[in-house]
């Protein structure tokens, strides 16, 4: 295990009609003017938006109104919050709604006390200030409410990007499982992915002995594994619901990730896709990591053997563990297909044409001018060229 530092001080208000403690955590924080940032349709009809807004006014916190957010957030309206705070003297920022809205608010938050373009934290400038942040959450997938992480999309040439920070980890984090109840079974299974996703890039690390984390890492991927069919049967399951916000929380605050190495490549690879097509991102997760976990696998099958057997229940193989490897990847692949992701390239929208774009600006995007994505292994180019084949 390696050297580490960790600190993740946000703090969690969790369960039923938890919402109604948003106001009190604000004052708590230090929030007097706030910036109120979300997304559109179902944060209004669902009466959650009016429940935030008359916990806030209880406490006797003003605040201004952003809505608007999308899937996969644009820098657009990064910027029009940028100008909103700046205008209003807005002191925190509360985000109420998903991952999207969560990281809309990051980058509001980080360029309303930066005199240059938000943008450059997204081109690998250390995010070292930000206005506080709070969520109210309302789907479990990305881990923004508990994580140093942001991802936007930058409009111009579409490029999907993401940065990372201390003061990016919000100060609180208000989790409803009863509120991801209305979720559609299609945006709970691309939440569920994700989550997994979190896990495996975390899992596939060069470091040694780091059993701890090896063994939280699979309990996770065994509830979401347990979990989610359960939802996607029964979508007023609270209990299951439960155990899938608190699952998708622990997957990206980094308690599991502390100590080694880490993979990001199904993600980099994802954020093109998403860029360019506008697919879900959990969707692109389905479809990106078996061709990637395919394609890297023989630099550590015994990796991928441990995780076939310990979470998806493959016969260990030791005259041929790459067998056992494999088994364990179309375990994963089959499990994402029965929870309805995609399977294949066609299935996201996405063109066999566009590959070798897709490559290049994998590679070469956020100032990388070596054209190697570092991780697990190390890629060039062509060899992502040959991932995006796999999915088709």
């Amino acid at each position: 295990m390696e050297n580490f530092n960790f600190y993740a001080p946000t703090y969690f208000a969790f369960g039923k009609d938890a919402e109604a403690q948003t106001g009190s955590l604000v004052k708590r924080f230090g929030g007097t003017r706030v910036m109120l940032h979300f997304g559109g349709g179902s944060v209004i009809r669902s009466g959650l938006l009016d429940r935030v807004k008359k916990s806030l006014d209880a406490e006797g916190i003003t605040y201004v109104e952003l809505g608007g957010v999308k899937p996969n957030p644009r820098s657009g309206l990064v910027y029009e919050g940028i100008e909103l705070c700046r205008k209003e003297n807005i002191d925190f920022i509360l985000a109420v709604g998903g991952g999207s809205t969560i990281d809309s608010s990051k980058a509001i938050a980080a360029g309303a006390v930066y005199d240059g373009d938000f943008w450059d934290y997204y081109e690998g400038k250390p995010v070292d200030k930000a206005l506080p942040i709070g969520t109210v959450l309302t789907i479990a997938a990305a881990g923004s409410e508990g994580s140093p992480d942001s991802v936007i999309t930058k409009e111009e040439g579409m490029i999907k990007r993401g940065a990372s920070g201390e003061a990016y980890r919000p100060k609180f984090s208000v989790l409803n499982p009863a509120l991801t109840q209305t979720l559609p079974a299609y945006q709970t299974a691309c939440g569920i992915t994700d989550i997994i996703a979190h896990l495996y890039e975390r899992y596939l690390t060069n470091t040694k002995d780091v059993e701890v984390t090896d063994r939280m890492i699979e309990a996770l991927i065994l509830a979401m594994v347990n979990e989610g069919p359960k939802v996607i049967a029964n979508p007023d399951d609270y209990e299951a619901r439960a155990n899938i916000m608190w699952g998708g929380m622990m997957a990206h605050n980094n308690s599991c990730g502390v100590g080694r190495t880490q993979d990001w490549t199904s993600h980099n690879v994802e954020h093109e896709l998403s860029a360019l097509y506008d697919c879900a991102h959990g969707a692109g997760l389905a479809v990106a990591m078996p061709a990637v976990f395919t394609y890297t696998m023989r630099h550590d099958v015994m990796r991928f053997a441990k995780i076939a057997v310990r979470v998806w229940g493959c016969q260990m193989d030791f005259d041929n563990p790459e067998r056992t490897a494999k088994a364990g990847i179309e375990a994963l692949r089959n499990f994402l297909i029965s929870i309805g992701m995609p399977k294949n390239f066609s299935e996201l929208g996405a063109k066999a044409e566009d590959i070798e774009q897709l490559a290049h600006t994998c590679c070469y995007g956020n100032g990388n001018t070596s054209g190697i994505l570092y991780g697990f292994t190390e890629l060039k180019q062509k060899d992502v060229e040959e991932i995006y084949k796999l999915m088709m």
